[in-house]
């Protein structure tokens, strides 16, 4: 089964926990993946790895260095991932849960996080709940990637994740947008996680 026919078969039982309903481009892929570190031996955390359109670039640009752990919380696509991939340390779960779930594969820390989760289909509790086990299994400099499409960032949702990320990284900013992607989607990074950071139930 090709990555486009099992990302939509997948979509259409679950809309609310794929988000979209094609893979994200190559393209998109490499700029994502351009904020995993060139030296060293990182621990790169994939959240959301659907049929993989980001692991196959963050692989490469590890070069079989450090770690590579991905959550997903869709059975069929965290199965065809581990067949595809099978340098990737896959964890069949949700991504709220990530704290815990890195401790079950002896993970204490991640260096960076590349998230293809679709933040504006979650309600602000399950945002606060992934944000913040996310933010625990950081260290100071870690560093969180993601993405928006374009015509979604002014919307509510959108803006409220981004006050969200504020709340907990010193540093958030958009980068420029990918308009070889269906739909054209902006990058997101946020560094410096806030040490003791806890969600807002009024946000």
């Amino acid at each position: 089964m090709g990555d486009a026919l099992l990302f939509v078969r997948q979509f259409l039982r679950s809309p609310t926990t794929i988000g979209a309903v094609a893979p994200s481009s190559a393209y998109l892929a490499r700029r994502i993946a351009a904020d995993v570190p060139e030296s060293g031996d990182p621990v790169v955390l994939e959240l959301g790895p659907g049929s993989g359109a980001f692991t196959g670039e963050i692989r490469r640009r590890l070069g079989g260095r450090g770690r590579h752990v991905a959550i997903e919380v869709n059975p069929s696509m965290a199965a065809a991932l581990r067949s595809r991939h099978a340098g990737v340390e896959v964890i069949e779960g949700d991504a709220a849960e990530t704290a815990g779930l890195l401790r079950t594969v002896g993970v204490d820390r991640v260096d960076l996080v590349v998230s293809g989760l679709p933040w504006a289909v979650f309600p602000g509790p399950k945002q606060d709940a992934i944000l913040d086990s996310v933010v625990a299994a950081m260290p100071p400099d870690g560093r969180f990637a993601t993405f928006a499409y374009s015509h979604a960032t002014v919307l509510p949702p959108a803006v409220r994740f981004r006050r969200r990320l504020e709340e907990r990284f010193e540093t958030v900013g958009s980068g420029t947008t990918e308009w070889r992607n269906l739909p054209p989607a902006r990058i997101v990074h946020a560094s410096r996680p806030r040490a003791g950071t806890t969600s807002d139930p009024a946000a």
